[in-house]
């Protein structure tokens, strides 16, 4: 049984709703920020979805030295502040190091750690310490069973609201498979699982200096993911994903995304009338 937190002001995890955390990758610029955020929470509105903002300060795991990483933090928090205060929707971002943790902590509401520093023990106990939910990525190299460790250094300090984001394993070269039944695992331990459909739909540094995707697939894995008892979504969106600084291979337009979660919301209301068929 997941237990319900709230994981942002009017955002709950673990109940009836599907939230939804959805933005640009990374911060491109502020006028790119606020557009996407009011474009977004215009979106949510229409389809009914509590929504969290996301979008990077800094994308520090690159493929390339000349891959696009973002404005930094201290520029990147303005930003994203400058988001909140124009919206008044709450905001999800990464951490990458534990000095940056407080910092963020002071603008955003959920922090997140990426996938590739999920093990990394002295960042998410900063992270965790600061009070705030927690957003951990589930590492491409982890089995499902693996996080509930991860999950107890947060709870180490007492932190409770922590969600683990299900975003793909290792499969080959340039290349990730979702396991579905990686999300009945991880709420079996008691761990509310966000599906991340757009990293789900990368090929690792497959694009020549960048990561490449399949964007194609999008609709099938998130609506797997939702069947499968995803309790909340994670998407990339952009005005104009071609011209995207990162995951332009991944990221939706917000007219596909919007048509994508109504789907989901289909979904999710189907598996409420016929409960037996997620049991």
């Amino acid at each position: 049984m997941i237990a319900s937190f709230e994981l942002a002001p009017g955002v709950v995890l673990g109940g009836d709703s599907l939230p939804l955390i959805a933005g640009p990758c990374v911060v491109e610029s502020e006028e790119l920020a606020i557009e996407s955020a009011q474009l977004l929470k215009a979106l949510a509105q229409r389809v009914a979805l509590p929504l969290i903002y996301k979008s990077s300060y800094d994308k520090a795991n690159r493929s390339s030295i000349h891959s696009a990483r973002g404005p930094g933090l201290e520029r990147g928090l303005e930003v994203l502040a400058n988001v909140k205060r124009e919206t008044g929707l709450p905001i999800l971002t990464d951490v990458h190091e534990p000095s940056q943790c407080d910092a963020a902590a002071e603008v955003c509401d959920v922090l997140q750690i990426p996938a590739f520093l999920c093990r990394q023990t002295d960042l998410i106990v900063a992270a965790a310490a600061t009070g705030l939910p927690l957003n951990i990525k589930k590492g491409q190299f982890m089995a499902p069973d693996d996080m509930l460790r991860v999950v107890e250094k947060a709870a180490s300090v007492g932190n409770q609201r922590v969600t683990v984001t299900e975003r793909g394993s290792c499969f080959g070269y340039h290349n990730l498979v979702v396991d579905m039944r990686a999300i009945a695992m991880m709420r079996a331990d008691g761990i509310p699982v966000i599906f991340d459909i757009t990293h789900s739909l990368q090929l690792p540094s497959a694009d020549g200096d960048q990561t490449g995707g399949m964007r194609q697939f999008a609709e099938p894995l998130a609506r797997a993911a939702v069947a499968a008892g995803a309790d909340g979504v994670y998407l990339e969106v952009h005005p104009d994903p071609d011209q995207a600084l990162s995951d332009r291979t991944t990221q939706l337009p917000p007219e596909r995304a919007e048509r994508l979660l109504e789907s989901l919301l289909r979904v999710r209301r189907a598996l409420a009338l016929n409960p037996s068929v997620s049991a």
